[in-house]
């Protein structure tokens, strides 16, 4: 891939927020030493990778690399057998701490979890742990202090050394308390030549035995070592001395033990900063809601929504932009400003970016081709230090990239011809354009030239596009518009502006018929346009009206049919049972008749008899089907409140009153998720059932005991702006009722924020019990500030 348009489409930019996102050096290298790929075996790889960081991220939160540093200085020096200063074995002990913490990280928390491509990376690590602990327990810190215990012989050195230190200060405070004490220029001991001294008066020193080791710089004072320490001081160097070798023994076989896991050392490197570089990609991706792009081979792109990454994605209008499908050149026209070197610069942005392994900021099924080169020639050129002008910068561009460009090549032209001639600036453009249409080279320019719109009307697999124009507000919309050249409106907001419209008309005499009513046939075609977007629009949320009642609909049907199976189901099984008990009546009857041999009275016939014909009717009653008194539908509007329970007749459904109902008698109803519309006179309201049970008492003064026959529960929970042990205990209760409401699904809204409340809620919900799954919200739902959970 050149260069030049690296710098162009403000892939370097892209480049430095990705290495912003990386924790460690060695990570931030890989950063900017990132290009796009031209294989796609390896592009979609690298595609893969990203996806799978970006799923990790949202389902566990970030991730750190940052003691990744880089170690290939010690490591060389681990491989001829050096001993290492304690801030590099300390440098290699973090290093490996890190190892662990990241390993533990990516480790599954279920066996039943599926691998991705990241699991390799994960098990691959070995966080050496023996060797990180030796030193962890060995160097106390980063000045290099080394623990007493890091040896016996260390320890017992340094319990020697306290002891040498302890019989000095006791030798030396007699002296300095007793005799010497008037030679003494203060009663103090310092040192001098990391030896034990007394500060003695110059007129006195004769009459202290000893070494003379320094003097004040008045030379009133000099610094005798005397005679008596003598040999503990040299006790103490000798100590110190073998303090020195201890510790270089330690280090040394601090460093052996690292050296015996060279191989893993270096794995772990690799694999540290090959894992910081993906997460970096995640984190970008994260942080422009991108996603994974489909890749083909055929030079088709069909950028769905698609918003450009330097761009505050808040304000940002996305864009559709096809090409390479039903035409290989697109030609852009439309007023300054409009967003047309925006569109350039995306569809070439994406194209990098995609074929580096980076999601792109688009909607899904965004479709991107590999290309083997991309030319682009936007902006202004313009060079003095090269006798350049405008128009002759633009033209050196342009016949570097007729030299170079194949029908693997994306080109991208902004203002193709201008800065000359109109008229000899079109007549190139459209020459330009035809030569590479005729070599099949995916193209889009943008351009005023009317002949250039004339050109893609008239030409076979070329094709128009406008970025549209607000003339009420003298404001362009940011649309991408295909299939529609665009008008400059030039009059229209010159006058809006305040133009003279004498000057208006005469501009309008300056141009021939046969332009004017190509303007016009445009502007009709634009409105044309807009009226259709607006019918279909409209058609579209009728449709989808349509359809979610219909599926309501169906649900209900097939909640009925399974009800009347099992009532059906359960009144056999009765009446089975209840001619089976009637049956067992009657012929226990005959047998005390037929026992009594005829000694039973007519009255005691006569009892058994009506006994019998009793049995009989009461099982009668009980297989006998009531017919249900339908109450009569109709509701009077001021009957109705927000919140009432009510009964939709036709559909046997209830459900809460979410409007009040329009002049029409129209309302909205919420039957559990379902949002129906309902008219006041397929309505009966529903009264809340009083509950009894034995031993509930009936209290006069504070009224019945009442519970609802439904609970109304949303759909949607938001957390935002709670903290987390809040949250925590709204969501607990949220998931229980919407779980006993038979909810397939719920939507948890935590925002993005700093991720605390959503890493919260997604520890919450691995230990729900009858939380089926949950995953991050697409584009659309939410994105990262949305978790969508599915119920058992």
């Amino acid at each position: 891939m050149n260069t030049k348009v690296l710098s162009t489409l403000e892939y370097n930019t892209i480049i430095r927020h990705l290495e912003d996102k990386a924790n460690s050096a060695p990570g931030k290298k890989l950063c900017r030493e990132l290009l796009p790929m031209t294989d796609l075996s390896d592009i979609e790889a690298a595609q893969k990778n990203t996806a799978d960081a970006l799923t990790r991220l949202f389902k566990k939160g970030s991730i750190n690399f940052g003691s990744n540093a880089d170690l290939s200085f010690p490591l060389k020096s681990l491989e001829i057998e050096s001993t290492l200063l304690p801030s590099e074995l300390l440098a290699f002990s973090a290093f490996l701490n890190n190892v662990n913490r990241v390993k533990a990280w990516g480790a599954k928390e279920r066996d039943e979890e599926a691998d991705d491509s990241l699991s390799d990376y994960f098990e691959l690590l070995e966080p050496v742990r023996d060797a990180a602990l030796e030193i962890d327990r060995c160097i106390l810190n980063e000045d290099g202090d080394i623990a007493d215990d890091a040896s016996p012989a260390l320890k017992s050195i340094r319990r020697n050394l306290k002891l040498a230190a302890d019989g000095i200060h006791n030798e030396l405070n007699k002296l300095v308390n007793g005799s010497l004490r008037t030679y003494l220029q203060d009663a103090v001991i310092t040192m001098r030549n990391d030896r034990y001294c007394i500060p003695v008066k110059s007129e006195h020193r004769s009459q202290v035995p000893g070494m003379i080791h320094d003097q004040s710089q008045t030379g009133a004072t000099v610094f005798v070592e005397p005679k008596q320490v003598v040999e503990l001081n040299n006790k103490i160097r000798e100590l110190e001395l073998e303090e020195k070798k201890e510790i270089a023994v330690i280090l040394a076989n601090l460093s052996a033990m690292l050296a015996t896991h060279m191989t893993e050392l270096k794995t772990d490197m690799d694999l540290m900063t090959r894992l910081d570089f993906i997460f970096a990609k995640a984190g970008l991706a994260m942080e422009q809601n991108a996603i994974r792009p489909k890749f083909n081979t055929e030079h088709r792109i069909d950028i769905k929504k698609g918003r450009h990454p330097l761009l505050d994605k808040k304000k940002v209008v996305p864009i559709d932009v096809p090409l390479g499908k039903d035409y290989d050149l697109l030609v852009i026209t439309g007023p300054n400003t409009g967003g047309k070197t925006v569109t350039l610069k995306t569809v070439g942005l994406f194209t990098l970016m995609g074929q580096a392994g980076l999601h792109v900021p688009a909607g899904d099924l965004t479709e991107l081709s590999v290309f083997n080169e991309v030319y682009a020639d936007i902006g202004d050129e313009q060079s003095i230090e090269q006798s350049l002008s405008t128009f002759s910068s633009h033209m050196k561009t342009i016949v570097n990239i007729l030299e170079n460009a194949d029908e693997n090549s994306l080109c991208l032209f902004d203002e193709l011809g201008a800065g000359t001639d109109p008229t000899e600036g079109a007549a190139l453009a459209i020459s330009i354009l035809s030569f590479l249409h005729d070599r099949g080279i995916r193209t889009m320019a943008t351009t005023h030239y009317s002949e250039l719109k004339v050109f893609a009307l008239s030409t076979s697999f070329v094709e128009n596009g406008c970025c549209e124009f607000d003339v009420e507000t003298l404001s362009p919309t940011y649309r991408l518009l295909i299939g529609i050249p665009g008008k400059s409106n030039a009059f229209a907001i010159s006058k809006k502006l305040g133009l003279s419209d004498d000057i208006i008309e005469a501009a309008r005499k300056q141009i021939d018929e046969g332009s004017e009513k190509f303007e016009d046939v445009i502007a009709n075609l634009n409105k044309t346009r807009t009226e259709l977007e607006r019918d279909k629009a409209q058609i579209a949320e009728e449709l989808n009206a349509a359809k979610k009642e219909r599926e309501a609909l169906r649900i209900q049907t097939e909640k009925f049919n399974e009800t009347k199976d099992k009532l059906l189901r359960e009144a056999n099984e009765e009446a089975r049972d209840i001619l089976a008990e009637a049956k067992e009546f009657a012929d226990e009857s005959i047998r005390i008749i037929q026992k009594s041999g005829g000694s039973l009275s007519l009255k005691d016939l006569e009892k058994r008899r009506t006994a019998l014909r009793q049995s009989v009717e009461d099982k009668n009653k009980r297989l006998s089907v009531k017919k249900e008194q339908k109450p009569e539908a109709g509701v009077s509007p001021k009957d109705l409140h927000v919140g009432d329970m009510v009964k939709v007749v036709s559909l046997g459904l209830k459900g809460t009153v979410s409007t009040l109902p329009d002049a029409k008698g129209n309302l909205f109803i919420q039957c559990g998720i379902i949002r129906s519309q309902a008219n006041i006179k397929d309505l009966v309201l529903v009264h809340e059932e009083t509950v009894t049970a034995p031993g509930l008492k009936h209290n006069p003064g504070g009224g019945a005991l009442k519970m609802s026959k439904s609970l109304s529960v949303s759909y949607e929970c938001n957390l935002i702006g709670k903290t987390v042990d809040e949250a925590l205990a709204i969501l607990d209760k949220y998931l229980d009722d919407a779980y006993l409401s038979h909810f397939t699904s719920v939507r948890i809204v935590h925002g993005k924020g700093t991720g605390t409340l959503r890493n919260a809620v997604t520890n919450f919900l691995k230990k729900c019990k009858y939380v089926k799954s949950y995953r991050a919200g697409e584009h659309g739902e939410g994105d990262a500030g949305v978790t969508i959970v599915e119920f058992k």
